[in-house]
């Protein structure tokens, strides 16, 4: 359970730039520092995407300098004739720019030979600087200076939008800030819950869903829903507890947030291991499981069988399974889960197969078994007592994901883990 601060702070942030109004760029600074500021407990009044205009930006200023406590600007802080937002805040204190040499002497410290010239030094001149009325922000990752002041209680930072920019900027300006005085009578918490639907949920729920005085945020995702409450630091503990006494089977366990990290945590705890044989998710569930650190504890590895000839050389799926039944099957999906058990010695094995799209299916109407979006799962694991009691069991499924190749790829791994979790909750 996280504890919250004041619930008095408040924060709007603003990101500039013309290629996220565009579509050409996702915004992320925002979403990061405001994920920030909901551990903290603050609330964010406002979250805007302004152009490249230093009208418009000095217009976000205007509106929100003097009403809340924070307010962090991303982006426009380059060396381009687009990046405009340092004129922008000149003009709103009425004041002129000026190089901060001192400053930016410090990043230019970092760098060394043709790259300090090429990269650096030739954008002293703007990147350096900072309206005379502000003071500039160090940035440890990249070139920009920041700046940040104060105006009718409000702090102002301003940081470049390069995501890793801004992150660093962002812990070394604001943590002391978001961190201080917090009122441990408040808190917040999650929790993730898998395969059941959010209007399922919240069914199950009524009476927390209703606690006036719990703020409940239900934030659904294909596969996975997450229940967030802020409140009394009693009243948002009871809660979570109703939630996992009613829903046992579908809760990841305290501190997981996503699926990997439940597999990891549920493996390690049962002394479980993991494989997977995947086809059209090429790897991606590996990939997935490999991003939680620690995660060799439990996951051996995965087989990337795309082709026909893969799932038989290194699964040993027969060759009479995939002519008579097909790739993209429960048969075939059965053969590569055991294989894969095979293959790594491993007490699970998870197996994906199926037709991504946008090609290489067939009609509904003509074969729905072998239409675009067609996922079969199959999940093996070992049961019995020691290596001569020991007999593998295996099952199979079938799901429809959709027609879109990106998103049949994401939801088969979300399914396969979940399949994966949920077996290993079993044994």
């Amino acid at each position: 359970m996280k504890e919250m601060k004041e619930r008095t702070k408040t924060a709007v942030l603003a990101a500039v730039g013309d290629e996220l109004l565009s579509g050409l760029r996702n915004e992320g600074n925002c979403a990061f520092l405001a994920r920030l500021l909901h551990d903290e407990g603050w609330t964010v009044e406002r979250v805007e995407i302004v152009p490249d205009d230093p009208a418009r930006v000095a217009d976000v200023l205007s509106r929100w300098v003097g009403k809340v406590d924070l307010l962090v600007m991303s982006g426009g802080l380059g060396p381009t004739h687009d990046d405009r937002t340092r004129c922008a805040l000149a003009e709103f204190l009425g004041c002129g720019l000026a190089v901060d040499n001192a400053l930016y002497d410090r990043v230019a410290a970092r760098y060394r030979g043709t790259e300090r010239e090429a990269l650096v030094e030739r954008s002293r001149s703007v990147q350096g600087l900072v309206p005379e009325a502000a003071q500039g922000v160090y940035n440890p990752a990249g070139s920009a200076l920041g700046v940040r002041f104060e105006r009718s209680g409000t702090r102002v930072w301003s940081f470049p939008g390069v995501p890793f920019e801004f992150e660093a900027m962002t812990r070394q300006e604001l943590t002391p800030l978001l961190t201080r005085g917090r009122d441990a009578s408040y808190a917040w918490d999650s929790a993730a819950v898998a395969g059941v639907p959010e209007s399922v949920l919240v069914e199950r729920v009524p009476d927390i869903i209703a606690d006036s005085r719990l703020r409940i945020s239900v934030l659904p995702s294909f596969g996975l829903v997450e229940f967030v409450v802020r409140g009394e630091r009693a009243l948002v503990g009871a809660s979570m507890k109703t939630l996992r006494a009613r829903l046992p089977d579908d809760v990841l366990p305290e501190g997981c947030t996503t699926l990997p990290q439940a597999i990891l945590k549920t493996g390690l705890e049962k002394g479980l291991t993991l494989s997977c044989a995947e086809s059209c998710t090429g790897g991606m569930a590996g990939a997935a499981l490999t991003d939680v650190p620690g995660s060799s504890g439990v996951f051996m590895g995965s087989a990337v069988v795309y082709s026909n000839e893969a799932k038989e050389k290194l699964l040993g799926v027969e060759r009479s399974v995939l002519e008579k039944r097909g790739a993209v099957s429960g048969e075939c999906a059965e053969a590569m889960a055991r294989g894969a058990l095979a293959l790594y010695g491993t007490s699970i094995a998870v197996a994906v197969t199926g037709i991504a799209g946008p090609g290489g299916g067939a009609p509904d109407s003509e074969n729905p078994e072998k239409s675009v979006g067609t996922v079969w799962f199959a999940v093996a694991s070992r049961t019995g007592g020691g290596i001569e009691n020991e007999r593998i069991e295996c099952r199979s499924f079938v799901r429809r994901l959709g027609e879109e190749r990106a998103l049949v790829r994401e939801r088969a791994v979300r399914t396969a883990l979940t399949a994966a979790w949920r077996q290993m909750k079993e044994m």
